[in-house]
């Protein structure tokens, strides 16, 4: 247990980025969590609102306890390791925005599904996957990767959860676009003064740190002002991307059911 948990630093060799070893775990983590998606998601899709509710309530609970576990764990061997788990990565808005749609109602209920839709299964692959910078340095049954595992698969459920209970037919309207906006740029502004106060990476804005964001810090050669402008504009595209695809299938569907 104190192995796992990395009590005094991890003696095992980390098995590596896009090893087997990383690959079947992730793997096994986004199979669950689809089973659980479409399970949940069928079994309360006719169900009311309130009770539809219910299963973000959990989920809410469970993401933000997962993690306030994993800050209490890892400052046992460093003190100031709260310092790297503010939630302003792009994954970890999850544990604000998801907690928002549980518990929330109105617009900012709908705008916080919609973030959860949008992000949601974008930060479940991203952060499993494509986290080249905690599979290389950690084990892979690690305390580390195991709870963010879990957390990212939970963001990743509430995306599809949404989708498929119908949920986001109460929620993903157009006069909402701004709120989900301004959720986005009200966490890069925190992330870049926290990036400069803490000397750290939230939201890699400062640079990729071997996820797929060094495509963009190696296409503009570190520039420490459009990097982060580049990142911030992807997401912001990226949302419009997602309004409109959602616009047009539902559309599409709507037109064949008349």
């Amino acid at each position: 247990m104190k192995e796992f948990f990395g009590i005094g630093g991890y003696t095992r060799e980390a098995e590596g980025y896009m090893s087997w070893q990383h690959l079947t775990f992730v793997t096994s983590l986004m199979i669950i969590m689809v089973a659980l998606a479409i399970f949940f998601g069928l079994r309360y899709k006719g169900a009311d609102a309130k009770t539809k509710n219910k299963v973000l309530i959990i989920s809410a609970i469970a993401i933000d306890a997962f993690e306030i576990f994993k800050i209490i764990i890892e400052s046992i061997d460093t003190p100031d390791f709260w310092q790297r788990s503010l939630p302003l990565f792009l994954c970890s808005i999850q544990l604000i925005t998801i907690p928002l749609a549980a518990f929330t109602k109105g617009r900012l209920k709908e705008a916080s599904l919609d973030f959860v839709f949008i992000f949601g299964l974008l930060g479940a692959v991203l952060g499993t996957y494509a986290a080249g910078q905690n599979y290389a340095s950690y084990p892979v049954l690690s305390f580390t990767n195991v709870v963010s595992g879990i957390t990212h698969s939970i963001s990743g459920f509430c995306a599809l959860y949404i989708v498929i209970s119908g949920l986001a037919k109460t929620s993903m309207k157009k006069k909402n676009i701004w709120i989900t906006f301004s959720i986005l740029g009200g966490f890069s502004v925190a992330a870049l003064i926290a990036n400069l106060a803490l000397d750290y990476n939230y939201m890699f804005l400062m640079r990729g740190d071997g996820t797929p964001y060094d495509l963009v810090y190696n296409m503009v050669n570190g520039n420490a002002v459009l990097y982060p402008i580049l990142v911030i504009a992807l997401f912001l595209i990226y949302i419009v991307a997602f309004y409109g695809v959602y616009y047009l299938i539902t559309g599409r569907l709507a037109k064949k059911k008349a």
